[in-house]
């Protein structure tokens, strides 16, 4: 599957912002979803990850009750809502995806997909 995201911007703390990552090529309900992000000379970490189904969620800490993770099997895409945001979530947001015959599975290591897309940027004004 090609991954195409979209929706990075510049805004100031504690507004909002909307990623979208749009699926092409396969059937996306058969395929597990992630966002990541990478701020300048630190590692690739996960943000948020979500089962095939839309129905299991995984959530990183620091964004728990700010951010929201979504999946639309018949628009072949994810979501990401960031709402609150702070300066320390500035940094390239990557979608990733991999396709899995298990309903039940959340991916949260970057090793388990195989996926990417281009990445978009936000940044967070104080």
């Amino acid at each position: 599957v090609q991954l195409q995201a979209s929706g990075g911007g510049t805004v100031r703390a504690g507004g909002s912002l909307r990623l979208s990552c749009a699926a092409s090529g396969r059937t996306f309900s058969t395929y597990l979803a992630a966002w990541f992000r990478q701020a300048p000379n630190k590692e690739r970490e996960i943000v948020a990850a979500i089962n095939r189904s839309g129905g299991e969620i995984y959530y990183v800490d620091s964004v728990k009750g700010r951010f929201t993770i979504s999946k639309d099997n018949a628009k072949n895409a994810v979501y990401l809502q960031m709402n609150s945001l702070k300066p320390e979530d500035t940094a390239v947001y990557y979608c990733a995806s991999r396709r899995t015959n298990s309903d039940a599975y959340v991916a949260i290591s970057r090793s388990e997909y195989d996926s990417w897309g281009q990445g978009t940027l936000v940044t967070v004004s104080s």
